[in-house]
């Protein structure tokens, strides 16, 4: 069974497969925000402008903000377009417009929406996220950097953790404690930082995963001082603000449309191997793909609520918990299907598949930690979605 959209969105499809083919190189390795090298972090930035020029940086957001008004179905389809292609990112669409973009739409002032939404659009503005703290990951209102007022600035001390992109990016939003007496979900302030590579105090170290790349930092606060204009909302009720930038996370429809590409070329190198590795590999690879498409659909279920103006709650974590765990057995199920050259990395000109199957096994390892714990997750399927009770 093979479910589709309507004309409407399957014409868009047609169109955003077009742009891609027209500005990504077929033979292009796939980057994330671990770019490589600087020309990998251009590449990005040139592409996310080719995609403001055609008005698709922000598909989602509303027009009175410079956004298309898309429905859900055709947000979906960028979504699963975009994350087949493995189309380049510099922080821009994750972070600028996929989260703190929307959260500035509900929650910013005027001021604040006239000032930053446009150079999210353009690209000016790269964003990265001051949330995780080295005590306060999955419990995150455990957070301790602090911001005491000090006039009409706030002046911050702490660290952050896991800023993904925080290399690259030159802003940042971020959770800080503002009152300390409060129970811990409350007494936490929303903050804008602006131009991260040049305020003093603040002081960005790298952190080289176990793929040896450079995609996380730790972020140290030393008097940092914010303008009180930058609080976004109401001080000491940040908590609120910054859960509703996390309803905005993805419903993981990129994420399984990437790993159909996966099965797709790991379905061609079998094809092109030997017979008994054929015979060996190709009832996995079958399952693979059968589970693959589950994922799809269990994605599709999420956008079919949202379109209906229902809000997925434990349903996100269901997904959430099968595409990490699912992305995880993929990646180990085809490093292995490659034998030892597998093992290559994507700088060695042999690796079979680009050497992508080598970095995704490696660094599909966190997935099921970061944006929430599965563990976590099954806390919120047993409570909201089953009813059972706590503790």
């Amino acid at each position: 069974m093979e479910l589709k959209f309507g004309p409407a969105e399957e014409q868009l499809r047609d169109e955003v497969r077009a742009f891609l083919k027209q500005h990504l190189r077929e033979d292009r390795k796939e980057v994330g925000l671990g770019q490589r090298s600087d020309e990998d972090f251009e590449a990005a930035l040139a592409f996310n402008r080719a995609l403001g020029e055609r008005g698709w940086i922000a598909p989602a957001w509303p027009k009175a903000y410079g956004g298309l008004g898309a429905s859900i179905y055709e947000q979906m389809v960028f979504a699963e377009e975009l994350g087949y292609a493995s189309a380049p990112d510099t922080g821009t669409r994750g972070f600028g417009v996929g989260m703190i973009g929307p959260t500035l739409i509900v929650h910013a002032s005027e001021e604040q929406k006239k000032h930053y939404l446009p150079k999210i659009q353009s690209g000016e503005h790269i964003w990265c996220q001051g949330y995780s703290e080295p005590g306060a990951g999955s419990d995150l209102a455990a957070l301790q950097t602090r911001a005491v007022r000090d006039g009409d600035e706030y002046v911050i001390n702490g660290q952050k953790i896991w800023t993904s992109g925080g290399h690259r990016a030159n802003q940042m939003f971020c959770l800080v404690r503002t009152d300390p007496e409060a129970p811990k979900h409350r007494g936490i302030t929303f903050l804008l930082i602006d131009d991260i590579k040049n305020t003093p105090g603040l002081t960005i170290r790298p952190l080289i995963n176990m793929a040896d790349r450079h995609h996380f930092n730790e972020v140290f606060f030393e008097d940092v001082r914010v303008p009180a204009r930058n609080v976004v909302g109401e001080e000491n009720r940040g908590w609120y603000v910054g859960m509703t930038l996390l309803d905005f996370e993805r419903s993981g429809i990129g994420t399984t449309a990437g790993q159909r590409r996966t099965l797709e070329e790991l379905a061609d190198a079998l094809r092109g191997g030997p017979a008994d590795r054929r015979a060996k590999y190709r009832a996995k690879l079958a399952d693979h793909v059968v589970a693959n498409n589950v994922g799809k659909y269990l994605g599709y279920r999420i956008g079919y609520m949202q379109q209906a103006g229902l809000h997925p709650n434990y349903e996100a974590s269901v997904i959430k918990i099968y595409q990490s765990e699912l992305g995880q057995r993929i990646y180990n199920f085809g490093v292995n299907l490659l034998g030892l050259a597998g093992q290559l990395r994507p700088e060695e000109s042999r690796a079979p598949i680009g050497g992508g199957l080598m970095e995704n096994y490696l660094t599909s390892v966190p997935s099921t930690i970061y944006s929430g714990s599965n563990e976590i997750q099954r806390n919120i399927i047993a409570t909201r979605g089953l009813g059972l009770p706590r503790g």
